[in-house]
């Protein structure tokens, strides 16, 4: 694994903290193994700065690894400030990295698909990663949803999918060929925002223009409310997802809801 030099001393208490429990969800889920190729999505914000930046440090129990960041800029930002911003970065710090300039995000909230341009941008912009993942022979991409991303995926999934699923800290798709790892499964997003802070990583404003009033940030609102009430909410749901009792749960007939 390659590692930056950076003045930045990162040897802080939050440094040791995010970097234990990341180790530990990479080793719960045998995330990263030997001679792994990791394709690192960097889109620019303060999580994925921040996955980058952890995986980039020297680990006690990871195995040895190579990775490329990997950025998609989607189209919203026509004068290229966060694109600029984030390719001095890789160039400072000596990073192995591929950008792409492309019209997906302007595709996906064009007039023709009003109703849900969040999926097709996702799903295209997964298309492309996946591509690049092939062409440079990476066997696992790296995403940095954290512990309160997957919370929400499954409030969403609930609410509006009508089904009980969510994140995967890893997944193996195309027959095991590439595998989905999400290294800060196990980090709650406030901490992840607040390293980001320390590190002064040089995010810029998501020019998305439903990154306001989207599905997720509607459920994320909904759990700040809760949460006045009952500061573990976010954790009792955590931890719900691994207490699942499928003998308490109706399997409906099928032609009960048409």
């Amino acid at each position: 694994m390659q590692i930056s030099v950076d003045k930045k001393d990162k040897n802080t208490k939050l440094f040791l903290h995010l970097k234990k429990w990341l180790e530990k969800a990479v080793l719960d889920y045998a995330m990263i193994e030997e001679g792994d190729h990791v394709l690192i999505g960097v889109s620019g914000g303060a999580d994925s700065y921040a996955l980058l930046d952890l995986l980039d440090s020297p680990m006690i129990f990871v195995p040895q690894f190579s990775f490329i960041a990997v950025n998609i800029d989607m189209g919203f930002d026509q004068d290229f400030i966060a694109y600029r911003e984030l390719e001095k970065y890789f160039q400072e710090h000596q990073y192995p990295y591929q950008m792409e300039k492309t019209d997906i995000g302007v595709i996906a909230h064009s007039d023709f698909n009003k109703k849900n341009p969040c999926f097709l941008c996702s799903r295209l912009r997964r298309k492309r990663i996946f591509e690049i993942a092939d062409e440079k022979g990476c066997n696992k991409i790296a995403f940095a949803h954290h512990r309160d991303d997957i919370i929400e995926t499954l409030l969403i999934n609930m609410f509006y999918g009508r089904e009980i699923s969510t994140m995967m800290p890893e997944q193996s798709i195309f027959g095991g060929k590439l595998h989905i790892i999400r290294p800060l499964a196990y980090l709650r997003e406030e901490l992840v925002k607040k390293y980001s802070r320390e590190r002064q990583f040089p995010t810029v404003k998501n020019e998305c223009p439903t990154s306001e009033n989207s599905k997720r940030i509607y459920v994320k609102k909904l759990l700040n409310d809760l949460e006045r009430d009952n500061p573990d909410i976010r954790h009792n749901i955590f931890k719900a997802m691994s207490h699942v009792k499928p003998d308490y749960l109706p399997s409906w007939p099928k032609n009960v809801f048409k």
